[in-house]
């Protein structure tokens, strides 16, 4: 590159190389996250864009004990629902070891939620259903933010929609607001090991363009 980078190509630059390391971590070292670290990508999530500014996103940091309360309780739902599946019990009990372990094996762990309770309310389906999408994208960017500041700062993240298939278990477990709805869990912790850099779609397979250019 010819001259000096200017700040604005500067921070292009390093937000590119935060994107292309972020990996998903399921392994972590015990050493804690600083509390000061955390209000950071906190604030760094409630930056994120939504619909009509009304921020749908919440979140409950769950540490060891609650943690491991939450992994027992889904575990529980989770080897029920296989059961009613028809598993088997060896490959129940092993599903159910992993999901534990994963919800256990790092230093925080942090639920993201979604609420429409300053969401814009409508008497026909098709716009409840339009709003309601809007705030679980809304949710879904705050996520991001918060894995992508963690990558910068050197914190290791894995998103989990686990929530997603047992959102009463998640609410009376942690006894959750009524208006929050669980969307993801989000591992938390400093890396044990590196992560898998995983094949991505090359652009001819996700973009079509349309008129000219």
């Amino acid at each position: 590159m010819d001259g000096p980078i200017t700040e604005p190509e500067a921070a292009a630059s390093t937000l590119y190389t935060v994107i292309d390391r972020r990996r998903s971590i399921r392994a972590y070292r015990a050493d804690a996250v600083p509390d000061a670290l955390l209000e950071r990508l906190l604030r760094a999530a409630s930056m994120a864009p939504s619909p009509h500014n009304r921020q749908p996103w919440r979140f409950v940091l769950l540490r060891s004990a609650a943690a491991s309360a939450l992994a027992r309780a889904m575990g529980e739902r989770l080897a029920a629902d296989r059961r009613r599946d028809g598993d088997a019990a060896e490959l129940i009990a092993r599903d159910v070891a992993r999901s534990e372990a994963r919800l256990t094996g790092a230093p925080l762990l942090l639920l993201v939620c979604v609420t429409l309770e300053e969401m814009d309310a409508y008497p026909d389906a098709k716009r409840r259903e339009a709003e309601f999408l809007m705030a679980v994208q809304g949710t879904a960017m705050a996520a991001q933010n918060l894995m992508l500041a963690a990558s910068a700062e050197g914190v290791a993240s894995c998103w989990m929609c686990a929530p997603l298939f047992c959102p009463e278990t998640v609410s009376h477990t942690l006894a959750l607001p009524a208006a929050w709805q669980p969307q993801g869990l989000i591992t938390l912790g400093y890396p044990a090991a590196a992560g898998k850099l995983r094949p991505r779609k090359p652009l001819g397979e996700i973009l079509i363009e349309r008129g000219a250019s």
